[in-house]
């Protein structure tokens, strides 16, 4: 296995210092976010569609630190009703060009949240079968909504012979393993899934069962933990609260190996060389009671002594 970068983990850093301290630290790839829920803070999707020199300065300034990109990310809610959803479906059709002229296989992205019926100007998370009309709305959701646009979508991205690695995240179609399965059955083998084991967590699953559930239907995985704090014990782990402050929340993301102890993280890449997966980890930050710097050279430690770990074992 490989240590990778979603490069949003130095928002802060210009293009160059980023891929900078992502060479530094040993990185193999990059992941880059270009748009969505990202700022995108280091490529320009429509320059880098229409300029053959700028995809050849940005393949050259990874060539000379010896990166690789990983994956593009396009995370947006394309099944969003309002002018959002619009652009984001826009931005995954730009991700499948861009992807096919800078030779990237892989598309992550997430699978956008309908509204849960025809007017409505929000998407709708549907968690429970009660009231009564949460299941008629879900139904509703996947046939008029998720499963058609998937289909299409990944009918285009087979075309281009790129994988589309869906993340499971809360307030989103899919969430967890059930839910990614529904889309796979329906969509396909185009689509596989960008494990995060954080978003997981959270929600109180194990990622370990979970990656041996999803087998190799794992096309990509990040590297990012969640730490449950002592607030859940009274409240429950859903917590509408702001991500910051971290103090009084019933879980944070944190860097790797401050929630999921260091052994827990050996057992998952265990468990994803159980299942076939043999290729890169992409740390993605988002502890925000750390500065950047320190939070990714954190995860890094942990997974760069987890994979030493597993080649001991071979």
């Amino acid at each position: 296995m490989k240590i990778g970068l979603n490069t949003d983990s130095f928002a802060a850093l210009s293009l160059e210092a980023c891929l900078d301290r992502a060479a530094d630290l040993g990185f193999a790839c990059v992941e880059f976010g270009l748009g969505g829920w990202s700022s995108a803070p280091h490529v320009d999707v429509a320059e880098l569609l229409a300029s053959g020199t700028a995809r050849d300065r940005l393949l050259g300034m990874l060539r000379d630190r010896n990166l690789e990109i990983s994956a593009l990310n396009c995370s947006g809610n394309q099944l969003h009703p309002g002018d959002s959803g619009a652009k984001d479906t826009k931005l995954a059709r730009d991700a499948l060009e861009l992807a096919t002229l800078l030779g990237v296989e892989r598309i992550v992205m997430m699978s956008g949240l309908p509204a849960g019926g025809p007017g409505d100007a929000c998407p709708n998370w549907i968690t429970s079968s009660w009231p009564p009309e949460a299941m008629a709305t879900l139904e509703w959701q996947w046939s008029k909504h998720v499963i058609p646009f998937w289909k299409d979508y990944a009918a285009a991205a087979e075309k281009k012979g790129l994988r589309l690695c869906v993340e499971q995240h809360g307030r989103q179609a899919v969430y967890n393993v059930e839910s990614f399965l529904r889309l796979r059955d329906a969509v396909g083998p185009t689509v596989g899934a960008n494990f995060d084991p954080s978003h997981l967590i959270w929600m109180g699953g194990d990622p370990v069962s979970a990656i041996r559930a999803l087998g190799d239907c794992i096309y990509h995985v990040h590297g990012k933990d969640t730490r449950i704090e002592p607030q859940a014990r009274i409240d429950g782990l859903l917590d509408p609260k702001h991500v910051v402050p971290v103090r009084g929340r019933s879980w944070n993301f944190v860097s790797l190996g401050h929630g999921t102890p260091v052994r827990g993280w050996l057992e998952i890449l265990m468990a994803l060389r159980e299942v076939g997966y043999d290729d890169v980890i992409s740390i993605e930050n988002e502890d925000y009671a750390l500065d950047a710097d320190r939070a990714v050279a954190t995860s890094a430690t942990t997974l760069r002594f987890c994979i030493e770990q597993l080649a001991s074992e071979t």
